[in-house]
């Protein structure tokens, strides 16, 4: 969790931060988007906490209890930041301690902010690419359904920018549904690639090697 100052690195400094670094260091201006992606991350961590024997079960409810309400604030425009909160990690962490208070620190064992950036980036970049999958496939039938409607249409095919012999609209409008079809499969792999764990990857140096990964559990 944070330290006194509200930083997650504050622990070891004793003056203020410069003002324009703490603009320079902030990014919740545009990772606030990535809220629901940190707050699923989170529920997963907590719960791979518990099954390790980190968290009690009660402590695990607790927790997840408290990120529901940091998700519905959110989702409903009441969640306030304030100027400690530089990123989305911090703003959420900082939101579930003072719904649930000392529990909150817990969920932030063996996992390195660096963790949470990438399984966001990572959980964000999944979800986009199904989303966009599902939406080209919604495309690629309206032509379809478009082409069966219209196969009678003619019109000008064109060559060198020259008017050439006539083609159906029909042809002419599949053949763009054919290339937009291997767009979806670029996408879905992608997603492949994208879809690996990589909680407690950055923890190696600071935590024993047991909670390395325990969000898999």
């Amino acid at each position: 969790m944070a330290s006194e100052s509200g930083k997650l690195w504050g622990g070891r400094f004793v003056g203020a931060v410069d003002p324009i670094m703490e603009k320079f260091n902030a990014s919740i201006a545009y990772d606030r988007h990535l809220w629901e992606v940190d707050v699923q991350g989170s529920k997963a961590y907590s719960r791979g906490l518990e099954k390790a024997g980190l968290l009690t079960k009660a402590e695990m409810d607790q927790i997840l209890h408290g990120l529901d309400k940091v998700a519905e604030e959110w989702a409903q425009g009441t969640f306030k930041l304030n100027s400690n909160d530089e990123d989305i990690h911090t703003a959420n962490e900082r939101r579930l301690k003072e719904l649930i208070g000392a529990t909150a620190g817990k969920l932030h064992t063996g996992r390195s902010r660096n963790d949470q950036v990438v399984t966001d980036l990572r959980l964000w970049m999944r979800q986009t690419c199904s989303t966009l999958s599902g939406l080209l496939w919604e495309l690629i039938r309206t032509m379809v359904d478009r082409a069966e409607a219209e196969r009678d249409v003619l019109f000008p095919g064109y060559t060198h920018l020259q008017r050439a012999q006539p083609i159906r609209w029909s042809h002419w409008i599949l053949s763009h549904a054919v290339a937009l079809t291997r767009d979806s499969e670029r996408l879905l792999e992608v997603r492949k690639r994208i879809n690996v764990l990589p909680l407690g990857r950055w923890v190696r140096l600071q935590c024993p090697e047991g909670l390395v990964g325990v969000a898999a559990a």
